[in-house]
């Protein structure tokens, strides 16, 4: 089962599309985000979210008896 943690962004009314594209590309190359959904209010803000895959590492010890 894949678990992911999420990250939201709040844009304020006025930003461009452009301005918040860069935002995303930055955090999507630099953090390892996806995007996951933009809801764009009546008054112009935008509520970004983000997710990453959360990897879990199993122990590559073995006990033997």
């Amino acid at each position: 089962m894949v678990e992911y943690t999420y990250l939201t962004v709040n844009l304020p009314a006025g930003t461009t599309r452009e301005v918040a594209r860069q935002i995303m590309t930055e955090r999507a190359e630099y953090g390892g985000w996806e995007l996951h959904t933009v809801r764009v209010h009546r008054d112009g803000r935008r509520r970004i979210q983000l997710r990453k895959k959360i990897i879990r590492q199993r122990s590559t010890l073995h006990s033997h008896t």
